[in-house]
């Protein structure tokens, strides 16, 4: 199952695959996604267990978002985000698919990443110069 020196082996686990792809943070979230069925493995359904090899097609579901790649090398260990690029291959009509949605939802103002309603240190500063409050 193990090639010797380059860290790549033959098959790995669904959850695990996912994770050192970077697709989720975490092998936990990778596992409830595939639980909840938001991953699908050669147009089917899959379990976190399930070994995944080169070659495989996989439809991957997070939020509104949506890949459809085919799997181009399977590893070990989580790599970095240039190197995990490596393991897949998005298909075309879904990298455009998904650009577009992108685009939409910025355009319309509905992606606002690392938006919150509390105000940082910098909002609560200029909040209190604001009401004429000195920092006591």
């Amino acid at each position: 199952m193990r090639t010797p020196a380059d860290g790549l082996v033959d098959a790995v686990r669904l959850d695990k695959w996912l994770w050192a792809a970077r697709f989720f943070k975490t092998r936990h979230l990778a596992t409830e996604a595939i639980n909840g069925g938001k991953v699908h493995v050669d147009g089917q359904r899959a379990k976190p267990s399930k070994m995944v090899r080169p070659g495989a097609t996989m439809t991957v579901q997070k939020g509104p978002l949506s890949w459809e790649i085919e799997v181009k090398a399977v590893g070990k260990q989580r790599r970095p985000a240039s190197e995990a690029a490596l393991l897949y291959e998005e298909s075309e009509s879904s990298r455009l698919r998904r650009q577009a949605l992108v685009h939409e939802q910025r355009a319309s103002g509905q992606y606002a990443p690392g938006q919150s309603n509390r105000p940082n240190k910098r909002d609560r500063r200029m909040i209190q110069r604001f009401i004429g409050k000195t920092g006591d």
